[in-house]
């Protein structure tokens, strides 16, 4: 046989089999990833001819539906939010034009009424319409109007969640957007100044001042670098990397516990207690916590942030120039997200352990039958039930004799702890300069619920502007228990 023509048919077979294996892996093997592609615009108008499965509150309340267009081969459904505004976040959208976010992002299997790839071809050669299912979430709407009802307009973020099972009660973040008006209004949504489409309880990265102190102190207590008794000098003010380190009002508090120290928030006592944990340890427990790395929860990555120390090319490691005197009272190039706090509150609730946060609770199908139920999942053992149990009495006296007052509800022990850090870009806020924080939980016997609420740019402090907002969460899903 002709050379030259052996060379062209080996040349030929090499780029069909080429042709055919680049095929096999887009359409089997990477089919998932191509389908969620943000250009892949073509999933998006097939799935408007599903009727996408409703999603609801804990209480059965709709919080999402699909409403039939037009008529024959060119109904299409489109997706609708009875109160858009109380729910913008953190259920998002779901529309043709602009894909989705949020929570319809990360349920869109189950909206659609994708059990698998295996189901749906079977159900399209039985001529059956595919369905989507519904899902249920553990939202709360009172403890969900409440939040809105206490931020009062201030830009801001509260989150409430089951400390033993991870289940998310609450999800605010002000100002709101109507996901509603996402067709016709995006790009005034999206370019507002307010950031209204910026989910703040899980996007917002934040100073998180002296809520951080928990995290300090549970790294002392559980790696034995102090025990409950033990005492250390706290004078009115340190010299820590060539800059003074001071207490509020400069006051000496002398030889104090870490109880002490924590009800009245003394900042030499934790920059003393970070030298003593050291960088690795601190970082260590940060790591348990959840913070240098996405929270678990289900929400779509691209749509959650990190904490933890900020450089200018991203996180800080041990040993690269951080202060941990200033990070163990939350300062320094520290951020912190809502989610992550209020999962710091309910790691020391629950005994230690971290649960992964979850929105979803159920899915059903059409004909109500149960096809899913979350079981709670455990992300981490942070520390030991005696630390967290020391860590609470603590945070108890907080609200009975501290910074916290404002927090305590009628006849419910609380179990807390304020922030008020300063706004790094103060310009932002027109002279405000603080960031008000509240964390904590109740009962604190008995934990139910933790919560953490944020307001920017205020005047206040965390123990008066953000304490009240949580005590009427926490009063809220309290009740309804």
């Amino acid at each position: 046989m002709n050379a030259q023509i052996i060379k062209l048919f080996v040349f030929i077979t090499v780029c069909f089999a080429a042709l055919v294996g680049f095929t096999s892996y887009w359409s089997v093997f990477d089919a998932q990833n191509l389908k969620e592609q943000s250009v892949n615009k073509r999933p998006f108008f097939e799935t408007q001819q599903i009727r996408r499965g409703k999603i609801l509150a804990a209480d059965g309340s709709v919080i999402a539906q699909s409403k039939p267009v037009g008529r024959g081969a060119s109904r299409q459904f489109v997706r609708n939010y009875p109160n858009g505004l109380l729910w913008g976040h953190p259920i998002g959208y779901n529309f043709a034009k602009y894909g989705n976010a949020e929570f319809e992002k990360s349920h869109n299997s189950e909206l659609v009424g994708e059990n698998s790839e295996f189901t749906t071809i079977l159900d399209e050669i039985r001529g059956r319409k595919q369905v989507g299912h519904d899902v249920t979430t553990s939202l709360d709407p009172a403890a969900q109007q409440t939040a809105v009802g206490l931020l009062a307009g201030r830009p801001g973020a509260v989150v409430a969640i089951e400390p033993s099972t991870g289940a998310v009660k609450a999800m605010v973040s002000h100002p709101p957007y109507d996901p509603n008006l996402i067709p016709e209004d995006f790009k005034q949504i999206n370019t507002d100044p307010g950031s209204p489409i910026v989910n703040r309880a899980v996007q917002g990265q934040y100073p998180p001042g002296s809520t951080f102190k928990l995290v300090t102190a549970a790294a002392a207590l559980d790696s034995g670098a102090i025990n409950g008794d033990t005492v250390i000098d706290a004078p009115s003010s340190l010299k820590v990397q060539g800059s003074p380190l001071s207490n509020d009002f400069q006051q000496d508090f002398g030889e104090i516990n870490v109880t002490t120290a924590l009800t009245n928030s003394v900042n030499t006592f934790f920059a003393k207690l970070g030298r003593k944990v050291g960088e690795d340890t601190l970082y260590e427990y940060m790591d348990k916590f959840g913070f240098n790395s996405k929270p678990q929860i289900d929400l779509p990555e691209s749509q959650v942030a990190i904490s933890g120390v900020f450089g200018p090319n991203g996180l800080l490691e041990p040993g690269e120039g951080v202060d941990i005197s200033r990070i163990a009272i939350g300062q320094e190039r520290l951020l912190a997200t809502p989610i992550q706090m209020a999962e710091v509150a309910s790691t020391i609730a629950n005994g230690g352990k971290l649960m992964k946060p979850r929105i979803w609770q159920e899915v059903r199908d059409i004909d109500g039958r149960t096809l899913d139920t979350m079981k709670p999942d455990e992300q981490s053992n942070v520390m030991s039930e005696e630390s967290a149990a020391t860590l609470t009495e603590a945070m108890k006296a907080v609200v009975n004799e501290g910074t916290g007052t404002a927090a305590a509800l009628s006849g419910i022990a609380v179990a807390r702890n304020t922030g008020t850090a300063e706004v790094p870009d103060q310009k932002r806020c027109n002279g405000s300069p603080n960031q008000a924080w509240f964390v904590g939980f109740a009962p604190a016997d008995d934990p139910q619920i933790a919560v953490a609420a944020t307001v920017e740019c205020t005047d206040g402090q965390g123990g008066t502007v953000a304490a009240p907002i949580a005590a009427g969460v926490m009063q809220s899903l309290i009740g309804n228990q």
